[in-house]
């Protein structure tokens, strides 16, 4: 039986904390997917790296993927060079893959800053 497969991927930092937050919020993604495999993984510095996540995903049984670049901006590394591992790695593997858009800008975005403002203390007017 073959399912979608949702890979969020980050750059990748040498600071373990960094890394585990990606780690986390997959997890938190698969709880609101559970019919989907959700993974995740690092461009560099850290594992799993997109080939990785992605054989790891096979091997339950995914044969097409969404992945997704989770950077703010829609910068070289969102634009370009995760679609290109992307889908050089698709073509490698035999899966059919999409790249969405990085988060960019959005209410929801809006909403977090003035949340993290408030948690210090001041109150937007």
């Amino acid at each position: 039986m073959s399912h979608p497969a949702l890979i969020l991927i980050d750059h990748g930092s040498r600071q373990a904390a960094a890394n585990a937050l990606l780690e986390q919020l997959a997890g938190m993604v698969q709880q609101r997917l559970p019919q989907w495999i959700v993974g995740h993984a690092h461009m560099e510095m850290a594992q799993p790296d997109l080939a990785r996540a992605m054989q790891d995903a096979i091997d339950r049984g995914a044969s097409r993927f969404v992945v997704h670049p989770y950077f703010l901006a829609p910068g070289k590394h969102a634009t370009q060079d995760i679609p290109r591992m992307a889908r050089d790695l698709a073509r490698q593997f035999g899966v059919a893959v999409e790249i969405t858009e990085p988060l960019g800008l959005s209410e929801h975005l809006v909403n977090i800053v003035l949340e993290r403002v408030e948690a210090n203390g001041v109150r937007p007017q």
